[in-house]
């Protein structure tokens, strides 16, 4: 069979791009070889991304050993962290359809044979993973690994996120100043993905089980010497890929993404992976929605706990064996048959994969929960679905109902909660903030942190249009659907309205009567945008919802 790239370099007529290539020192040896594209995501401007041009020269070796010629190009990438809690935020979940854009068209405008897809972080894991999918060509998913944990503080490693829960016991006058610089210095002592059990690495984790990544690969800290040999195998495989023609989807389809909810549910992953789990689906021409989620989380044990469920960092994970362990302890619930980057199936990457049944990890028979880290919830303030994460809230206020307090942006919200309006058994009601209302559907990481800061983690709950960072932890419920700027019933609450959040029988009910709620939809008008112009203008008018994942579609 011929390959994409032989087509357009062959002699006589494509040696002109021949001669481009050989512009850049690529000889005639070369481009008889696989031609690879190495999208890379490196930059200064995320610390899980800041070690990939390392990552990638391993890679580039691998692939040159394998018989390939890589080529190598960028990706934009842009780091939550730093976003978080500002205007910035908005602009976060937009950039997954940019990148999975990009390397479409970077991909198929040079008619590479396969793709290496280098990134750690939030939206750029799934953003790639979304368009391998749409590719459809042989590819492999390769992260740089996770940051260590810092000094111990409140018995569990500092990371990124004991800042923010600093600021608030700086207000209560529980933290001085200066122990909170001395926290900024040291609670990200390397580079990496967050340290915690956030959207980035729970991503890494689901490409993992997904199989678009090596096994055991996901969680290999970021300075460590084995990052940079699996960087260097994953660069031998992605040319076996080519040869052999495993394809994206063949790895990527329904089977597969259900081991991948199973391994998130498994580990108490991010509620953002309720989002890119069907976009990536759907990328993939699969049909999964919310009901498929929820069905798979209820069915799986929860086998891993890790911050923020627990103090144990991914780290202490990592070392307790990681995602294989996990997946052969729930082999019984997986597809093992399904085909993986390695050409092997499943059942024999996870062959032997025993689990020390620690603090940390678990087993089938023993696990921390019977039912997964993820729920999905449904009643009149959320008739299309709302998610939350039962691993990550007390047991005590698993089910919890309270009065309303109502704010129509995060801003409104985090300036309450600092000025302490906010009280015990309060339901904070956060709307505005969905794909289209946000627009671009922020985190309101910052509220849930300032609420845990302020001693009132365990006595408030938290419900929103928007979504939240997998560090969070508490009682909330996001992704409500449909958000508030499409007339949904959040937009409707009025303070003081009573809310019944129960988890166990996946419920979210505003107590008020069909009638007042018909009086008050009648009188009801979106509000202004909040933005007119640019991106998130576009991104605003074309986003799905966020029970559909938040896609932009790209088919008929």
């Amino acid at each position: 069979m011929q390959r994409r790239s032989e087509k357009i370099l062959s002699r006589p007529e494509w040696s002109i791009n021949r001669a481009y290539y050989k512009s850049m020192g690529y000889s005639d040896e070369d481009l008889e070889k696989p031609v690879i594209g190495i999208a890379n995501a490196w930059s200064t401007a995320v610390p899980g991304h800041c070690n990939l041009r390392q990552v990638s020269e391993a890679v580039k070796e691998g692939i040159r050993q394998a018989g390939g010629m890589p080529v190598e190009f960028g990706v934009i990438g842009a780091c939550d962290g730093i976003a978080e809690g500002h205007e910035g935020m908005r602009y976060i979940l937009p950039t997954r359809d940019i990148i999975t854009h990009s390397v479409e068209l970077m991909v198929q405008a040079h008619q590479y044979d396969g793709v290496v897809l280098l990134g750690s972080c939030d939206k750029i894991v799934p953003g790639m993973l979304m368009a391998a999918a749409r590719l459809n060509l042989p590819s492999i998913f390769v992260n740089g690994g996770p940051m260590l944990g810092g000094p111990m503080i409140h018995g569990r490693k500092a990371d990124t996120t004991s800042i923010i829960e600093g600021v608030g016991k700086l207000r209560k006058g529980e933290m001085s100043e200066e122990d909170l610089v001395k926290m900024e210095d040291s609670c990200a002592p390397t580079c990496g993905s967050c340290s915690f059990l956030g959207t980035a690495n729970t991503m890494c984790c689901i490409a993992e089980a997904m199989g678009m990544s090596l096994p055991g690969s996901a969680m290999i800290p970021a300075v460590y010497n084995d990052r940079m040999k699996v960087a260097q195998e994953s660069g031998r495989r992605i040319v076996h890929l080519v040869n052999d023609d495993i394809k994206a989807r063949d790895i990527i389809n329904r089977k597969s993404i259900e081991n991948a909810v199973r391994l998130s549910s498994a580990i108490g992953g991010s509620t953002n992976t309720a989002l890119h789990i069907p976009a990536i689906a759907y990328e993939g021409k699969v049909n999964f929605d919310m009901d498929d989620f929820d069905k798979l989380s209820r069915t799986t044990p929860l086998i891993a706990k890790m911050n923020p469920a627990a103090s144990p960092n991914v780290i202490d994970f990592y070392e307790a064996g990681g995602v294989p362990v996990v997946m052969n302890q729930i082999r019984e619930l997986l597809h093992q048959e399904c085909m993986t980057v390695t050409g092997k199936p499943v059942s024999e990457n996870i062959k032997g994969c025993e689990s020390p049944n620690n603090e940390i990890v678990k087993t089938y028979e023993t696990p921390f929960s019977s039912t997964g880290g993820l729920a999905v919830l449904y009643g009149n303030l959320a008739p299309n679905s709302a998610v939350t994460k039962p691993a990550a809230i007390n047991p005590k206020m698993l089910k919890f109902t309270g009065p309303a307090i109502v704010f129509n942006s995060e801003e409104e919200a985090n300036t309450a909660i600092m000025n302490e309006e906010v009280e015990a058994g309060d339901v904070v009601v956060i709307r505005y903030e969905g794909p289209k209302g946000g627009p671009g559907m922020p985190e309101m990481f910052k509220a849930m942190k300032l609420l845990y800061g302020m001693g009132l983690a365990d006595k408030v709950a938290l419900v929103t249009d928007g979504r939240f960072s997998g560090t969070n932890n508490g009682c909330f419920v996001g992704h409500i659907s449909p958000e508030a700027m499409e007339g949904g019933t959040i937009a409707l609450v009025e303070n003081g309205d009573t809310i019944t959040i129960d988890v166990p029988d996946r419920l979210l009910e505003l107590q008020v009567s069909e009638e007042v709620l018909e009086k008050r939809k009648s009188a009801w008008k979106a509000p202004k945008p909040r933005v007119e112009e640019g991106y998130l203008f576009l991104y605003s008018k074309l986003a799905e919802s966020a029970d559909k994942g938040a896609i932009i579609k790209t088919r008929l």
